[in-house]
């Protein structure tokens, strides 16, 4: 009997037969899935103004921006479930609420997350922090947190391609612990193949580390972020840099097509799996080379059980595949060694 995909909350997810429910939580019950990497995260991120929230402090639940009470359809691109209201409270926290210690945000937090990967068997999650050329600082806040979670969260770098000094500010990152670099073209207001984000891509190559893209184009986010975000724009760099490993954070979202053409073409290529729908998935699962797919959710907009019970579902025909997506595949990319 196929599983469900459509569910009335998540705690309904618990219905699956990997997961159990309580309150608004999804767990893990099935614990022979694990362990999991998952590779696409965030803490809270801060702009104009540093960090006002305290990134250490627990709080009873996490208030992610697709709320514990949505109905859920696995089958769509994920953002399709936000209602109206709740997209727009999204960008409100997103915006304002970054110059605040309030709002939901204030949940986003080093031990919450920590919670959730524990109830789900996450063994590491990568941090993803994004930063302008001036007025904002998340990367520090970042690699504090790969430190103080013990490298239960692991950090990346964020630095953009027209901050000064590109190179000492990524060595620096790196001298702090940094595994890669996050690129996001729609908020970093930069095409993913301008000549200072070559150059970048460049340093990074020299320096044998990954750069994650944000890629594709998600439909809620400005048109010149959509614009910014189009596949097509992605495959300069990788021709041109193959010395420089990239993961396509969302598979190239609603381009997936285009994606999956990328890594067909670029043994440089990755795909990271966060937000696609089930037959997105699938398409992933049948369509290319399952050692460079990577797992993502992009917590704290999601909960990661959802991206979870996609994997699960989607491999329920070739289980064989569920390890190196989970794990095996990201432990061997960022030079984690056996669990």
């Amino acid at each position: 009997m196929p599983h469900p995909t459509r569910f009335d909350n998540l705690a309904d997810v618990g219905r699956l037969p990997w997961f159990e429910a309580y309150d608004d939580r999804v767990v893990v019950s099935d614990r022979s899935i694990g362990p999991v990497i998952d590779v696409h995260t965030h803490v809270a991120l801060a702009y104009v103004r540093p960090m006002q929230l305290d990134l250490e402090r627990a709080s009873p639940r996490t208030e992610h921006y697709l709320p514990s009470c949505c109905r859920l359809d696995l089958d769509v691109y994920v953002n399709r479930n936000f209602s109206p209201q709740d997209l727009a409270a999204m960008k409100r926290d997103l915006t304002k609420g970054s110059l605040t210690a309030g709002g939901m945000r204030k949940t986003h937090t080093v031990p919450n997350l920590v919670r959730e990967m524990d109830e789900l068997g996450v063994e590491h999650s990568v941090l993803l922090p994004i930063d302008f050329p001036v007025l904002s600082d998340n990367a520090t806040y970042a690699l504090d947190a790969q430190r103080s979670s013990r490298q239960r969260l692991l950090s990346f770098g964020s630095v953009h391609p027209y901050a000064t000094d590109v190179r000492g500010k990524l060595d620096g990152q790196i001298a702090r612990g940094a595994r890669g670099v996050k690129v996001h073209p729609a908020v970093q207001l930069v095409r993913p193949d301008a000549a200072r984000a070559m150059a970048l891509y460049r340093l990074c190559g020299e320096r044998n580390i990954p750069v994650l893209w944000h890629c594709g184009p998600v439909n809620i986010e400005p048109p010149l972020g959509r614009y910014l975000s189009q596949v097509r724009f992605y495959e300069k760099p990788l021709a041109e840099n193959p010395r420089t490993t990239f993961i396509l954070g969302h598979a190239g979202a609603l381009q997936l097509e285009q994606a999956l053409a990328l890594v067909k073409r670029y043994p440089n290529a990755y795909l990271e799996t966060s937000s696609q729908g089930l037959p997105g998935i699938r398409r992933i699962v049948e369509t290319v080379d399952t050692d460079r797919v990577l797992f993502g959710s992009d917590w704290p907009f999601y909960h990661q059980a959802i991206g979870i019970a996609k994997v699960l579902i989607a491999t329920e025909e070739r289980r064989e595949l569920r390890g190196p997506i989970l794990h095996g595949n990201a432990r061997r990319l960022l030079g984690l060694g056996a669990s």
